[in-house]
């Protein structure tokens, strides 16, 4: 993806994401002078970022939903 695109599928303005790569705060690739996005990178750095109320309680969830 571009940067359009990313900003599209995060919501969120080209600017804000020209931030987050000076800050080395999202994954970006470099190609010539453009940035481009794994969608699938993208989709595990936004997972690592997830900010739950009670992890405990959502890791036995997970747990829950896995009968046999």
């Amino acid at each position: 993806m571009d940067i359009k695109a990313l900003a599209e599928y995060l919501g969120m303005g080209k600017s804000k994401i020209y931030a987050l790569i000076r800050m080395k705060k999202i994954p970006a690739s470099r190609i010539g002078r453009q940035y481009r996005f794994s969608r699938t990178v993208i989709d595990q750095w936004l997972n690592e970022r997830l900010i739950t109320k009670d992890r405990d309680s959502q890791m036995s969830l997970f747990k829950e939903g896995q009968h046999s």
